[in-house]
């Protein structure tokens, strides 16, 4: 499993946003967020933040972009923070989680519960980002 700044996707970023927690990497179309090892990622302590700025440079709600979360550190989430989400008004088109363990991609179902997007599990980025560009062309909202 290789940082996304290791793979040729990462010459493709429009732009990176550095935080203390992780890194997000904009395209056009999705998002890639690499979160720190060991991070209790909240919707307080995180989130909230990563919504309102990327929602600043987008200028919409998220409605027409998908989410990848490359777990390549062992980090927490959270699950049932993303009803805080979307009580915030805000929307994913799509949420890709791309897990390389066991323990990781069942933990993804149990997020998957809280979601009110399309939600898939993947074991490689270069398969979650075609998701990702195939959803984010479609023209339906997933809600």
């Amino acid at each position: 499993m290789k940082k996304l700044k290791d793979t040729p996707f990462y010459r493709k970023a429009l732009q990176e946003i550095n935080y203390s927690f992780g890194n997000y990497y904009l395209f056009d179309s999705f998002i890639i967020a690499e979160i720190n090892e060991d991070v209790l990622f909240t919707w307080e302590n995180h989130g909230k933040r990563v919504a309102e700025d990327l929602t600043n440079l987008y200028d919409n709600d998220g409605q027409d972009y998908v989410l990848i979360t490359h777990r390549i550190n062992a980090y927490s989430v959270m699950p049932t923070d993303w009803i805080k989400f979307f009580k915030n008004s805000y929307k994913l088109k799509g949420y890709a989680i791309v897990s390389y363990t066991r323990a990781g991609f069942l933990n993804a179902g149990l997020e998957k519960i809280f979601l009110k997007s399309k939600v898939k599990r993947f074991k490689s980025l270069e398969n979650a980002i075609a998701w990702a560009q195939e959803i984010a062309n479609s023209k339906t909202l997933s809600s």
